[in-house]
């Protein structure tokens, strides 16, 4: 089988594809300065968007691992999440508390899903 990788650089891939299943990179943020509801909302969007480029969508997702700088958080990212999830079609899903590489990064996803 082969392997497609999109948006790749020296150190990464946004995107792998292998047999029928999606590997998306830790996505965050872009505005870096507003609170949990709003990093969560922008990384969900680009959820989306890398996985519109990769042929699939958030109905199809396998694997979710959240990583939140505040374990406090955790009710703020799941109401965004609870408004932006389609019902019957939750992930395994994993939450931790995690020391992110930036001070100002609230939370980071990594999903898995498959191809239609």
């Amino acid at each position: 089988m082969s392997i497609q990788r999109q948006l790749t650089n020296e150190r990464m891939s946004q995107i792998v594809v292998h047999n029928g299943t999606v590997y998306l990179a830790g996505q965050v943020a872009d505005d870096l300065d507003s609170g949990i509801e709003q990093q969560t909302r922008e990384v969900l969007g680009n959820l989306e968007r890398l996985l519109d480029l990769a042929g699939t969508d958030k109905n199809r997702l396998l694997s979710v691992t959240i990583y939140l700088k505040h374990v406090a958080d955790f009710a703020g990212m799941n109401a965004v999440w609870d408004k932006w999830l389609p019902k019957g079609v939750a992930p395994a899903r994993a939450t931790v508390e995690a020391n992110l590489c930036e001070p100002r990064i609230l939370i980071e996803l990594s999903v898995v899903a498959a191809l239609p």
